[in-house]
């Protein structure tokens, strides 16, 4: 027995027989020929149908995983194919061809370059070369008649044998994708990080995984029985019985019903859903509900939007899959625009669409009347046996008007309704708080709303002017950054005093690592991927409420990411 050190990227454990997967056995490039010998316009043509293949091809994912794993984890695909068409790679490419290179290699010497870049930078900006590596071999297959169908392919990868871990010098945002949880019991690479694309589609499959693991993960042969264990972030190779059992016992079984802190105090731990496939799940792990129903998938992939009975159904679903009294469901009403297009709906082209038209602001004017057919599926679903833990939010209030506006919505929704003598009742509504606006007005919110749940992958985003798709600025997008922690406290104060609870459902809610933290911040709800929900809840038991505002305190007290991180006492890797 030996065991391999590395980075915990899903606190899973898994234990399985070895399989390596070299994708680029089949990605070879040919000699280069003569300069002259290359017939240039032929290869442009090549490159543009490569393109359109890769475009097709990466549609294809994004569908299917957002069917599979999330609207939100599928939006990395949509990033993806920006890079076919980003001027400065298209451009060089094209040169290159036109200089006599053929269309592989110039796509290969220039997405290498972009690689190389990304590199060698830091943190989360090296993480996004394996997205780049994902294009470049999408090309590279179209231009090398390479489908990737055999026993190395990225085909392959959806049809792997039972209790199979996978090991792989990196894996893809597509290749992850494509596992499937119910064979693969864990993944173990030489590079990557935890903040990857990749590492984030694993969390949300449950697939064990332990990432960076470097040049001594190559020592282990195919077939060799594997233990991944994504909590201690360990690669154990011939597991004796002992570190087997402690493998099945490491981390928290689900643990149903509401969790206090070790002083008494309530936190509900939620999950974010963004499909019906998630609600299951969910409630296995045990989740208090949904903290975040993301309504979006009911209106991609079709060329019409739902009807208000397929509405009603998708939320009865979500309200029958937590039916427990004291379980809650917070439905998102649609929130389109910005990085979320839906193309029936002719949103607006916009220079810089994650400050434009976009959420609450698209239903109470352009969108209008499917705002008020989603508030009567909402309405009616309030009704139902189930309908009591009901909860409806606003994205992207940045007035007190929006809130108005929306709540005077919601009133002659449920006027039109008892007038046809339909059943209905009004839920809990609240807003995102995902804005600084929205931060700043979150007293005058919390008296008007019955509660706030704070955004904080677009919080982070506005606090920090750092759009969360472009990798020139991911080093700003960070939610310990001592603004952003700042205008998550002034949030929480502002709720003290009134009705209104406050909850956060972005990927920091998730970490096990910033519970106390959040606990600290005074956060009444945690909504998360269902898989790190037992270990949150976890977390939560072994909280002390005082200890945990008295770290919260040192945290704002912190002027850089740098101290925020000491006092938290967490490494550079961070959450």
């Amino acid at each position: 027995m030996r065991t391999l050190d590395g980075v915990g990227s899903t606190p899973r454990s898994g234990v399985g027989a070895a399989r390596w997967y070299r994708p680029d056995a089949d990605l070879t490039l040919p000699d280069r020929p003569d300069p002259a010998a290359v017939d240039a316009e032929a290869e442009l043509e090549r490159y543009d149908s490569a393109r359109d293949a890769a475009r097709e091809a990466l549609r294809d994912a994004r569908d299917r995983t957002a069917e599979r794993v999330g609207e939100e984890e599928a939006a990395v695909f949509e990033a993806h194919e920006g890079f076919l068409d980003d001027p400065t790679i298209v451009e060089d490419v094209e040169a290159e061809i036109r200089d006599g290179t053929p269309a592989a290699h110039a796509v290969a010497d220039r997405f290498d370059e972009a690689v190389a870049q990304f590199e060698g930078m830091e943190g989360r900006m090296a993480e996004r070369a394996d997205d780049l590596r994902d294009v470049r071999d999408r090309l590279l297959r179209a231009l090398l008649d390479a489908e990737g169908d055999g026993p190395t392919g990225a085909a392959d990868l959806a049809a792997l044998p039972e209790g199979t871990v996978l090991l792989a010098e990196r894996l893809t945002p597509s290749d992850t994708a494509a596992l499937d949880p119910g064979a693969v019991a864990g993944i173990a690479t030489v590079e990557g990080g935890r903040t990857s694309h990749a590492a984030i589609i694993a969390r949300s499959l449950a697939i064990p995984a332990v990432v960076g693991v470097g040049e001594a993960l190559e020592s282990v042969a195919d077939g060799e029985t594997v233990l991944v264990d994504g909590e201690a972030g360990e690669v154990v190779v011939d597991p004796d019985g002992a570190r087997r059992e402690a493998a099945r016992e490491a981390g928290p079984d689900a643990i149903r019903g509401r969790v206090e802190t070790a002083d008494g105090r309530p936190v509900e731990v939620a999950a974010n859903v963004g499909g019906e496939a998630e609600l299951g799940p969910a409630a296995e792990r045990g989740a208090d509900g949904v903290g975040l129903f993301r309504t979006e998938f009911l209106f991609v992939d079709r060329e019409s939007p739902p009807t208000e009975d397929e509405q009603y159904e998708a939320v009865a679903a979500a309200l029958s899959a937590f039916d427990d009294p004291d379980d809650r469901v917070v439905v998102r009403t649609l929130d389109v625009g910005g990085d979320k297009p839906v193309p029936y709906l002719d949103l607006p082209d916009e220079p810089n669409p994650f400050l434009g038209r976009r959420g609450i602001r698209l239903s109470l004017d352009e969108h209008a009347d499917l705002f008020e057919t989603q508030l009567r599926a909402l309405l009616r679903a309030a009704a139902t046996e189930a309908g009591d833990g009901l909860a409806v939010m606003f994205p992207l209030v940045t007035r007190v008007e929006e809130v108005e506006r929306a709540v005077a919505t919601v009133e002659s929704v449920a006027d039109d309704l008892a007038s046809e003598g339909v059943d209905h009742a009004v839920p809990e509504l609240g807003a995102m708080v995902e804005t600084p606006a929205a931060a700043f007005l979150a007293d005058a919110l919390a008296e008007r709303l019955d509660f706030l749940s704070v955004g904080t992958n677009d919080l982070a985003q506005y606090v920090m002017a750092a759009d969360r798709g472009s990798d020139a600025v991911a080093e700003y997008h960070d939610p310990l950054h001592p603004a952003v922690l700042r205008a998550l406290d002034r949030t929480t104060a502002a709720a003290e005093g009134s009705d209104a609870w406050v909850g956060i459902c972005g990927e920091m809610a998730g970490d096990p690592a910033l519970t106390e933290l959040l606990v600290g911040l005074g956060f009444d709800e945690l909504s998360m991927s269902a898989v790190t929900a037992p270990e949150v809840k976890a977390r939560v038991r072994e909280v002390d409420a005082d200890a945990a505002a008295s770290l919260a305190s040192d945290a704002l007290a912190c002027e850089t990411r740098r101290e925020v991180l000491d006092v938290l006492g967490l490494d550079d890797r961070g959450p």
